[in-house]
């Protein structure tokens, strides 16, 4: 809508206002995700709905500049004058436990027009883009989180068995209400289960179109922060929450048609991709240290990048390789939902609108220039020499969170795929990070933010 107020269907508003009444419902909690990742949200009762969806809350716009430690990083353009609206998406709207309904928002002007630092608007317009080239896409995601005390601290554990089934039995309680909580929110779990580290666990999301899987992230982890209060607990979504044990990741599946046939299979290329397909992984893999900065930008995100931690730190691409920043999946009887590329080295202090933004507009990028996926690497490319990994044009991403900021900042690619807005308040956040807690090591670090991206 780019009305001063948006046009709701009086009539269908109040069947939704006594839909949600008749569960229970007394608020209503809006919320969107600002450039440190962070959840911000308003409230209101449920007879105020429709005051939520038209005209939307006010908000201010350093919204979009909040940091982890509850900092503000001001801009040229973002300042304490100004107010947006914050409006509520009503199809998107889903009734939780404990009298709540949640609804993912989008950010207006007070004229009504989208807000150009909105990351949901920012994943609509990267929709419509593949739209007008007969392209669709479908995101699911991974997200792995770490059980912990409410104050942050590591949970007792006397023995965690990796991936072992004594995780899911020592904690079944939690997993029950997960599934039961989010069947009811209407997210259908594909599956979840006991991770690598120590009280970490994994779930995974059914694809759908972009804006609508990055909204089941954000409404899966309300309920996975529900559930674990239940239980005197938090779940920390940091990329890093110990350091010396294994991080957590927020990986994405992606899968592209181009006239409702898949660009991942039935091509000529190895593994059946098609041209498009070969062009789409091609255009991530260049692109990958431009947007960097909102993949793995936080000042903790490199602790997790490192080769051998499957963390995807080598940017290249192959067969079920796990090792490789971007793994293909072949279609086939295993994997009914068809060929796909995982991105793995998102983690979860991410935007994940942003997040899928900006690798989808890489995909496209890469499919209208005509670029060629690079060779593929069929082994560890840790196993790699570095001049093996030179002649193949394997990077090894850095894990400096300078770095990986520099580069956002002068990238010419990410500002024109993504706009300079986007880049600008994502620049501020980070570095803000970089410049305060410049002198604390890592250990302090993870401490310091180990639930500063739970909800």
């Amino acid at each position: 809508m780019t009305e001063a107020t948006a046009v709701i269907d009086e009539t269908a508003l109040n069947l939704k206002i006594s839909e949600l009444q008749n569960k229970g419902v007394r608020i209503v909690i809006g919320s969107m995700i600002n450039a440190s990742g962070i959840a911000m949200a308003k409230s209101v009762p449920v007879a105020r709905l429709g005051a939520f969806s038209r005209s939307g809350m006010g908000t201010a716009p350093v919204w979009d500049v909040f940091t982890i430690d509850g900092g503000i990083a001001l801009t040229d353009k973002i300042t304490p004058v100004g107010d947006r609206r914050l409006r509520i998406d009503l199809e998107a709207l889903r009734a939780l436990s404990g009298g709540r309904a949640w609804a993912p928002t989008s950010i207006f002007t007070q004229d009504g027009l989208p807000a150009s630092t909105c990351t949901r608007g920012l994943l609509k317009r990267i929709e419509d883009q593949l739209a007008e080239k007969n392209l669709t896409a479908l995101v699911g995601h991974e997200l792995e989180f770490v059980l912990v005390n409410p104050d942050g601290r590591a949970l007792d554990e006397s023995y965690w068995t990796p991936y072992g089934l004594s995780g899911l039995l020592d904690r079944a309680a939690f997993v029950d209400d997960l599934v039961i909580e989010m069947a009811a929110a209407g997210i259908s779990l594909e599956q979840v289960h006991a991770e690598y580290g120590c009280s970490q666990f994994e779930f995974s999301l059914p694809p759908a179109s972009p804006v609508e899987s990055a909204d089941s992230v954000i409404l899966a982890k309300i309920i996975v922060g529900i559930v674990a209060r239940k239980y005197n607990l938090r779940a920390s979504f940091s990329p890093s929450p110990f350091p010396g044990s294994v991080g957590s990741g927020a990986h994405q599946h992606f899968s592209l048609a181009r006239n409702g046939s898949p660009i991942f299979a039935g091509g000529s290329n190895v593994h059946g991709i098609t041209d498009d397909g070969g062009a789409a992984i091609g255009g991530i893999i260049a692109g990958l240290p431009d947007v960097q900065g909102f993949l793995t930008g936080s000042i903790v995100s490199g602790l997790r990048l490192a080769p051998g931690a499957w963390s995807g730190a080598f940017a290249c691409w192959g067969l079920e390789n796990r090792e490789a920043s971007v793994r293909f999946l072949a279609g086939g009887p295993s994997n009914p939902h068809g060929a796909n590329i995982e991105v793995k080295i998102i983690d979860p202090s991410a935007n994940v609108y942003l997040a899928s933004a900006a690798v989808l507009a890489l995909a496209l990028d890469g499919i209208t220039s005509g670029r060629s996926a690079p060779a593929e690497i069929v082994g560890d490319p840790g196993a790699l020499s570095e001049e093996e990994r030179n002649e193949a044009g394997v990077k090894i991403l850095s894990g400096d969170p300078k770095t990986i900021i520099d580069a956002l900042d002068t990238s010419r690619l990410a500002r024109q795929l993504l706009g300079d807005d986007i880049v600008d308040i994502t620049v501020a956040v980070r570095r803000h990070e970089q410049v305060t807690f410049a002198g604390e090591n890592i250990e302090a670090l993870a401490d310091k933010f180990r639930l500063a991206w739970s909800i």
